[in-house]
């Protein structure tokens, strides 16, 4: 009985070094945060602290919210070695089929109930980008055609559909049941209330994991390991919805962002989908052989892919207010420097939906800061490539290293 007890319970004296081999283990990640909190402070030093002020940290999560949907589903493309540059002018024709259905059927068809014609416009728009995904998932999967290739030659497609939709016009995509999906706010009260839900969430699930290790004979973490890194993130969580709420309160975009991300998380974590993923990215013939349908996990992959960017299309639409020939440009070089930045390794079998999410913001970061200070756009382009180069750079280091 002793003996079992021993190996559950750690020591006292070997905390620190758990400390020390939880921050040499996650480097990488811890790197990126300070990396994060080095240019937050860059910025609020060179704006005289405006870049800090409740309404632009607001904006800018809201503005990062599509090119987070984007890279979260990126980081599965990535981690199976694979590559799709044809996402941003799919949530860009999506945001333009959204507009057109709004503008010239549903409206004229129930002038009357704005709320289903925002409701069908939705659906239809987030159904035309997972049948884009099945199409591409079919093509790369079962026709054995690179993705790189498959994805190219959508982009293209894309294009000319954007162009073919609009016949060069802006379509108005303003209904308000509509704008509400990326426009809206939370009443700060119920901000609040989903921040307790998610902290007392974070904490009963740090108990449930102890637990369930216990049951299963594995050694377990320190606990104040695990208590730091639970505050951690609930003071995040706090402080967040804290500075949001000194402005106008939570944004709706970003809370089905946060939702969309807890179950990628789940999927990546918790599923044989999502261990089957990585397995592929790590070594794609050990995955074959140990009975892995290859196939059939890509493709899904892709169908998800689409799914994800049909919904950040819906949001793109309703943020701007209407689709254009120009909608969803560069957002697929954004999804990938944001999965890249967060940690997916180029190489495959390594990545987070964390990091991905916090490569966005700091992708969006570095678009804002770069706009507020009046840098010129090519100086833009300059600083977001050598930032992406640089993340390479680390990535094959840490690799080379581990």
């Amino acid at each position: 009985m002793a003996a079992s007890t021993e190996s559950v319970t750690p020591s006292a004296g070997s905390t620190s070094a758990q400390l020390g081999r939880a921050f040499r283990n996650n480097i990488q990640t811890y790197t990126i945060i300070l990396a994060l909190v080095g240019i937050w402070i860059l910025f609020a030093f060179l704006t005289g602290g405006s870049f800090l002020s409740a309404q632009n940290v607001s904006n800018l999560f809201r503005q990062m919210t599509v090119t987070a949907l984007l890279a979260v589903g990126m980081v599965f493309v990535i981690v199976t070695g694979n590559i799709d540059l044809s996402v941003g002018k799919l949530a860009g024709f999506v945001s333009v089929v959204a507009a057109y259905f709004q503008a010239s059927i549903w409206f004229t068809r129930m002038p009357d109930q704005p709320l289903l014609a925002a409701i069908l416009s939705v659906i239809v728009a987030v159904g035309v980008g997972t049948l884009f995904g099945v199409m591409q998932g079919y093509i790369i999967a079962y026709l054995n055609v690179p993705a790189f290739i498959v994805t190219l030659g959508g982009m293209f497609v894309l294009n000319g559909a954007i162009l073919l939709v609009t016949q060069g016009k802006t379509i108005p995509a303003n209904q308000p049941y509509f704008s509400a999906i990326a426009q809206s706010y939370l009443p700060m009260t119920a901000g609040w209330v989903i921040a307790g839900i998610v902290v007392v969430y974070l904490y009963w699930n740090m108990v449930r994991s102890r637990a369930s290790k216990v049951k299963h004979g594995f050694q377990l973490p320190s606990l104040f390991l695990d208590l730091l890194s639970t505050t951690f993130y609930g003071v995040l969580v706090l402080g967040y919805v804290y500075v949001v709420n000194q402005y106008r309160g939570v944004q709706t975009p970003v809370l089905l962002l946060a939702v969309v991300a807890v179950i990628m998380s789940y999927i990546s974590n918790n599923t044989r989908f999502g261990r089957y993923a990585y397995a592929i990215g790590g070594n794609r013939e050990a995955a074959r052989l140990s009975g892995i349908d290859i196939r059939r996990t890509i493709f899904l992959i892709f169908v998800l892919m689409g799914l994800l960017s049909g919904i950040a299309g819906v949001v793109l639409a309703s943020y701007v207010g209407y689709g254009t020939t120009a909608a969803g440009q560069g957002y697929e070089l954004d999804a990938i420097a944001s999965a890249i930045l967060g940690g997916t390794s180029t190489l495959g079998g390594v990545g987070t939906v964390f990091g991905a999410l916090i490569g966005s913001l700091i992708i969006s970061t570095l678009t804002t800061g770069l706009q507020i200070l009046n840098v010129a756009p090519a100086w833009q382009y300059l600083v977001k490539g050598a930032v992406l180069v640089l993340a390479v750079l680390v990535d094959v280091y840490f690799k080379r290293n581990r």
